[in-house]
């Protein structure tokens, strides 16, 4: 039988893995922080040349960033990426639309779910209330700039700045051809509102009028998965009738991440 391949430093493959997949736990659990190098070999128990020559392994594969600034550890875009696809075993679009559907009806307007698909948010569902002037401002399948558009922002509040301030960079451009009214400051200043009242209140570009409430939606393990999102007239968006909406949004997003609880938890058991 062939014997385990060994690696430079006379640790087996099985045991590189075991270190990595440590060190990986750590950085999740204290992901919207970061941590320094010192506290993930102190907390880990690993040397510190050995720490450090794992992080920059994964740094490299885009599984763990470093922040320039600070120098902290977070987890990196690969993860997110292969989290979507490892989500693909119950596909978030199949999850949300009997909430989308409730949505629709409780507040008798259009709803939207929005997911991120590199550096574009793409409607991945929609629901018709029974308010007789819609609001179809997206259709199913539709790319936008991940900056723009109400669910979009309310994903972009719940990931770290600096990959916001990443995703705003690539698509700068396309941005200032496409959407010419479109303000970052703003942008920034509906996210810190998402992130202290779980809500953000958008004006809709492309169509004078229309207004939109949206959340994100987060998954089992604190990352967003996606975002709802309410559009209406700007009078039905006010008052008692945003706080309704809100509080619609609110129940359904929440057992939207309960259910996806739920399937992963079960799917860890298989």
């Amino acid at each position: 039988m062939k014997s385990e391949e060994v690696t430079e430093d006379g640790r087996t493959g099985t045991q590189m893995v075991h270190r990595c997949a440590a060190l990986l736990k750590l950085i999740t659990a204290e992901n919207r922080r970061g941590m320094r190098l010192v506290d993930l070999y102190q907390a880990s128990g690993l040397t510190r040349p050995t720490t450090h020559r794992i992080l920059q392994a994964l740094v490299t594969e885009r599984i763990v960033r470093q922040d320039e600034r600070s120098k902290k550890y977070h987890l990196g875009s690969l993860v997110y990426e292969m989290g979507l696809a490892a989500a693909s075993s119950f596909d978030l679009r199949d999850v949300c639309q009997p909430f989308l559907q409730r949505v629709a009806a409780e507040t008798g307007d259009t709803v939207f779910l929005t997911i991120r698909s590199g550096f574009d948010g793409v409607c991945a569902g929609r629901a018709e209330g029974a308010y007789p002037i819609k609001a179809f401002v997206l259709d199913v399948g539709r790319h936008r700039p991940l900056n723009i558009g109400a669910g979009s922002v309310a994903f972009l509040s719940g990931l770290q700045d600096d990959e916001i301030e990443r995703i705003y960079q690539v698509n700068r451009k396309r941005i200032a051809r496409d959407y010419p009214t479109f303000d970052v400051k703003h942008m920034w200043a509906r996210i810190e509102h998402v992130r202290s009242e779980g809500y953000l209140i958008n004006e809709v570009l492309e169509v004078p009028g229309i207004r939109a409430v949206a959340m994100p939606i987060f998954g089992p393990h604190g990352a967003p998965v996606g975002a709802l999102s309410v559009s209406a007239l700007k009078k039905r968006l006010s008052g008692n009738d945003l706080r309704q909406k809100v509080a619609v949004l609110t129940k359904a997003t929440g057992d939207i991440k309960a259910q996806l609880h739920a399937e992963d938890s079960l799917e860890a058991k298989r």
